[in-house]
């Protein structure tokens, strides 16, 4: 059975301190091994929050990494340097990064390439926009995003990906697709795998959701058996929300059993 996957993305937000205290108020709350938890805060946060985390089975995730390990690159962030600063995970191409920042499903590749090269662990976002969504273009978008982040691959460097199905229409507007929806996409995206890559591979890669994921809604989508977690946003800032979060993912896993 895939381990669930939960994990707070806290994006462009709290300071050293803030940051610091959520991360121990989410070491209190959410550290079990039933599920596999794991936060990503700001850069410059990384150090304090490793730090709160120390003694607990929480990893430590960066939101981008560049894909050179060093050079003439100002303002960028490496893997083996997240690495250093005890990364496990590292985002790859999340909607907002494609939206705001020119990510393309080329670089989404070379950034996912260097992470794993380095030891870590890409999530790789793929999702549609609403325009694309209500064109009935979903599956179209979502596997030429995948045919460009995965060509050239090996199944065992597939099978060391998670990825991370965020319909960009439900992020941060408090929309987010239906259970149904999630499990179609998702299962696509699992047999997508599993013809480029063979039936193993499409079998073992964690695929979360992510977009507008919250405690009320969490539990009707982990319990759709191709969702194996989530990439929380909004929610993961308030601990009691991103431990109900958790909850449900170990209560999904267990009946599952």
């Amino acid at each position: 059975m895939r381990k669930p996957l939960i994990a707070g993305n806290w994006k462009l937000n709290l300071l050293q301190a803030d940051a610091e205290a959520l991360a121990r108020q989410v070491k209190a709350a959410c550290d079990t091994d039933a599920v596999e938890v794991i936060v990503c805060p700001t850069y410059t946060a990384l150090a304090a929050v490793r730090q709160a985390l120390e003694g607990s089975r929480i990893g430590l995730v960066a939101q981008d990494l560049y894909w050179e390990a060093s050079g003439a690159f100002t303002g960028e962030v490496s893997a083996p340097m997240l690495v250093d600063a005890g990364c496990r995970y590292v985002i790859v191409g999340h909607s907002e990064r494609r939206q705001h920042f020119g990510e393309t499903d080329e670089t989404v590749q070379r950034k996912a390439k260097a992470a794993l090269a380095a030891g870590l662990t890409p999530i790789l976002c793929v999702g549609e926009v609403l325009a694309q969504r209500d064109a009935n273009q979903t599956v179209g978008v979502v596997g030429a995003q995948l045919e460009g982040a995965f060509g050239g691959w090996t199944g065992a460097d597939a099978q060391r990906v998670v990825i991370a199905y965020e319909p960009v229409w439900a992020i941060g507007t408090g929309r987010n697709a239906t259970p149904e929806q999630a499990q179609e996409v998702h299962a696509f995206i699992r047999q997508w795998l599993a013809k480029r890559f063979g039936a193993p591979v499409g079998e073992a890669v964690r695929i979360q959701y992510g977009g507008s994921v919250n405690a009320g809604n969490a539990a009707s989508l982990l319990q759709q058996p191709d969702v194996d977690g989530a990439l929380v946003g909004g929610a993961s800032l308030k601990a009691d929300a991103f431990a109900t979060i958790v909850k449900a993912a170990v209560d999904a896993k267990a009946a599952m059993r």
